[in-house]
């Protein structure tokens, strides 16, 4: 398998080639996110990893790059995994159109699962925020009262 993973922090580096590291795996490592293109150019990889912040180009704007370049026929589909700092940010990378996250710190366990489920063809979407049911119910009953309301008027 081959891993493109993109991040300034060396931490990261070590963390994500200690948990996924091994004798059928290579590495390539990208510092700054404007480089991600072109070394997916240049070979393809099963597992595209990407940082929440990566010098000048983060993570959010290296997939939907990588997804514009895709719907152009200019890229292959490649397997997206990105590393967010915080659960606030699981909306964004659901919109930029990443196969699936984890949300900060990382552990070998949970990294390996997500990395093999989305190189897989799979996703795996981690820290989704629970819809609070009770008062979206309301909202919805209440607009949906209005509109018949309005309706049987006219």
């Amino acid at each position: 398998m081959h891993v493109i993973l993109a991040t300034d922090a060396d931490w990261l580096v070590d963390e994500v080639v200690a948990a996924l590291g091994g004798p059928e795996t290579t590495f390539t490592h990208c510092r700054d996110g404007r480089a991600v293109v072109e070394v997916v150019k240049a070979r393809t990889p099963d597992l595209v990893i990407l940082d929440m912040q990566i010098g000048t180009m983060g993570g959010i704007a290296v997939t939907m790059d990588l997804r514009l370049d895709e719907s152009g026929g200019t890229l292959p589909h490649v397997q997206i995994l990105m590393l967010l700092d915080r659960q606030a940010d699981v909306h964004m990378a659901r919109r930029s159109g990443a196969d699936g996250w984890l949300v900060k710190p990382l552990d070998a366990l949970r990294l390996r699962r997500a990395s093999k489920a989305i190189a897989a063809g799979g996703c795996f979407a981690e820290g989704i925020p629970a819809v609070d049911e009770p008062a979206g119910e309301e909202v919805v009953e209440e607009a949906a009262t209005a509109e018949v309301e309005v309706a049987t008027a006219n």
